[in-house]
């Protein structure tokens, strides 16, 4: 039977193992003791180190990425916010800048005109516009304007670049014009160059009048400049109408046929001035006593029925012609 001490005894793993954890522990110490008196480890230390951030960087990535992740979703949302109130903003800027722009248009505009009323010495009335019809066969303006203010039928309009037309219907607070390129309106006109008379007709377009029957003898060129004539007592004198763009051959090749370029602006602008009393200057054509073109009243009427209705005389007798010559024609 086996004794006790016998079953007590070390076995030889045990020994061995307790002997290799003792050397470990020297060499251990060992280390120390020669690293904290030489120091000639730190370089292996920082060989491992450099060796490790490779590891350390891919054991942070998880976390610096659900952070970037964060940090992109609130700056996204800053940003989507700043971007909507500055297109707000701007909306509002362009809108104010637009309305800026347009008094600054309009204040030109009434600095035109009324840097033609005072050039010319002119009792004028300001009058603004309240509707504006352009159609090829009406051309009308109405005025935020009627008898309350002074407004009375006949009265000429003009702006700051001429003849707008003149005022054919009136109410208490407004008032119709007829524009002189209306289809039914013709003015009496003379060529500023040379003083030969003539009619210019409306033709239904904002920018484009109408010279028929013009005689190929007489002294009219391309850019010559239009101004009332004074003729038939409806429109004062002096004033421009337009400047002449084309002269062509009618069909029967016997006159010239013009076209001129309206001087006021007849499709834009707010205001207009109503001529209050004009006194009527001498004509280049009264002081030269140069011949009176006119078409005849048989070509007048043929080229523009209503212009009767207008309250323009298309053709002048003999002896209103001799009366004209002779000085300014009074307004009726």
């Amino acid at each position: 039977m086996p004794s006790l001490a016998s079953s007590a005894a070390p076995r030889p793993g045990d020994v061995s193992g307790t002997l290799r954890l003792l050397a470990f522990l020297a060499v251990s110490v060992a280390l120390i003791v020669a690293d904290h008196r030489g120091g000639w480890l730190d370089q292996v230390r920082a060989h491992a180190n450099v060796a490790m951030q490779p590891v350390w960087w891919l054991a942070g990535l998880p976390s610096r990425l659900g952070r970037s992740v964060r940090e992109d979703a609130v700056t996204r949302g800053l940003l989507s916010e700043d971007n909507h109130r500055l297109r707000n903003e701007l909306l509002v800027v362009n809108a104010r800048l637009a309305r800026a722009q347009a008094a600054a248009a309009e204040n030109v505009r009434l600095r035109e005109l009324l840097g033609a009323a005072g050039s010319g010495g002119l009792d004028v009335q300001l009058a603004p516009i309240l509707n504006i019809d352009l159609d090829p066969t009406r051309q009308r303006l109405m005025l935020r304007a009627g008898t309350r203010d002074g407004v009375r039928e006949g009265q000429t309009v003009i702006d700051a670049g001429g003849v707008v037309g003149q005022v054919i219907q009136t109410t208490p607070s407004t008032a119709t014009v007829l524009l002189a390129t209306d289809v039914d309106h013709a003015v009496p006109v003379l060529v500023a160059r040379t003083g030969v008379r003539l009619v210019a007709y409306g033709q239904g377009r904002s920018d484009l009048l109408r010279l028929p029957n013009v005689p190929l003898s007489i002294d009219v060129e391309v850019g010559d400049e239009l101004v009332t004539s004074g003729m038939g007592g409806r429109f004062p004198a002096g004033f421009p109408v337009g400047t002449i763009t084309a002269l062509a051959p009618d069909d029967s090749r016997a006159f010239l046929v013009g076209e001129v370029q309206p001087a006021a602006q007849i499709d834009r602008g707010r205001d207009v001035l109503l001529l209050r009393e004009v006194e009527l200057p001498p004509t280049a054509a009264d002081a030269g006593g140069s011949d009176v073109i006119r078409p005849d009243a048989e070509d007048a009427e043929a080229a523009d029925p209503d212009a009767g209705e207008a309250g323009v005389a298309p053709a002048a007798s003999a002896s209103e012609e001799q009366s004209a010559d002779a000085g300014p024609e009074a307004r009726p």
